[in-house]
Protein backbone atom coordinates (compact mmCIF):
# COMPACT_ATOMS: atom_id res chain seq x y z
CA UNK A 1 0.00 0.00 0.00
CA UNK A 2 1.29 3.43 -0.96
CA UNK A 3 2.04 5.88 1.83
CA UNK A 4 0.43 9.32 1.59
CA UNK A 5 2.80 12.15 0.79
CA UNK A 6 1.10 15.32 2.01
CA UNK A 7 4.22 17.46 1.43
CA UNK A 8 4.59 16.38 -2.20
CA UNK A 9 2.14 18.32 -4.40
CA UNK A 10 3.06 16.16 -7.43
CA UNK A 11 2.23 12.86 -5.71
CA UNK A 12 -0.26 10.89 -7.77
CA UNK A 13 -0.09 13.18 -10.81
CA UNK A 14 1.29 11.62 -13.97
CA UNK A 15 3.71 13.40 -16.25
CA UNK A 16 1.14 13.08 -19.03
CA UNK A 17 -1.48 14.86 -16.90
CA UNK A 18 1.04 17.61 -16.11
CA UNK A 19 1.74 18.12 -19.82
CA UNK A 20 -1.95 18.13 -20.78
CA UNK A 21 -2.67 20.71 -18.08
CA UNK A 22 0.19 22.93 -19.24
CA UNK A 23 -0.81 22.71 -22.90
CA UNK A 24 -4.36 23.66 -21.97
CA UNK A 25 -3.32 26.51 -19.66
CA UNK A 26 -0.26 27.90 -21.45
CA UNK A 27 0.01 26.35 -24.89
CA UNK A 28 3.11 24.91 -26.55
CA UNK A 29 4.51 28.32 -27.53
CA UNK A 30 4.57 29.65 -23.96
CA UNK A 31 5.90 26.34 -22.66
CA UNK A 32 8.72 26.53 -25.22
CA UNK A 33 9.59 30.04 -24.05
CA UNK A 34 9.80 28.93 -20.43
CA UNK A 35 11.67 25.68 -21.10
CA UNK A 36 13.46 25.90 -24.45
CA UNK A 37 13.47 22.28 -25.53
CA UNK A 38 12.87 20.99 -29.05
CA UNK A 39 9.89 18.83 -28.14
CA UNK A 40 8.02 22.02 -27.12
CA UNK A 41 9.25 24.23 -29.96
CA UNK A 42 9.47 22.07 -33.11
CA UNK A 43 6.41 19.98 -33.97
CA UNK A 44 5.31 19.58 -30.34
CA UNK A 45 3.31 16.60 -29.13
CA UNK A 46 2.49 14.96 -25.83
CA UNK A 47 4.14 11.72 -26.99
CA UNK A 48 7.49 13.26 -27.99
CA UNK A 49 7.53 15.38 -24.84
CA UNK A 50 6.89 12.36 -22.61
CA UNK A 51 9.75 10.42 -24.22
CA UNK A 52 12.18 13.31 -23.79
CA UNK A 53 11.14 14.31 -20.27
CA UNK A 54 11.32 10.74 -18.97
CA UNK A 55 14.96 10.56 -20.11
CA UNK A 56 15.99 14.08 -19.08
CA UNK A 57 15.72 14.83 -15.35
CA UNK A 58 16.70 18.53 -15.57
CA UNK A 59 13.96 19.22 -18.13
CA UNK A 60 11.36 17.24 -16.20
CA UNK A 61 12.18 19.25 -13.08
CA UNK A 62 11.64 22.52 -14.97
CA UNK A 63 8.31 21.28 -16.35
CA UNK A 64 7.18 20.19 -12.89
CA UNK A 65 8.11 23.63 -11.53
CA UNK A 66 6.19 25.29 -14.36
CA UNK A 67 3.17 23.10 -13.50
CA UNK A 68 3.30 24.07 -9.82
CA UNK A 69 3.52 27.77 -10.76
CA UNK A 70 0.51 27.40 -13.04
CA UNK A 71 -1.50 25.96 -10.15
CA UNK A 72 -0.60 28.92 -7.95
CA UNK A 73 -1.80 31.35 -10.63
CA UNK A 74 -5.27 29.78 -10.87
Amino acid sequence: MEKPQPNNPLHGITLENILRHLVEQLGWEEMGREVNIRCFVLDPSIKSSLVFLRKTPWARKKVEEMYLRSLEEQ
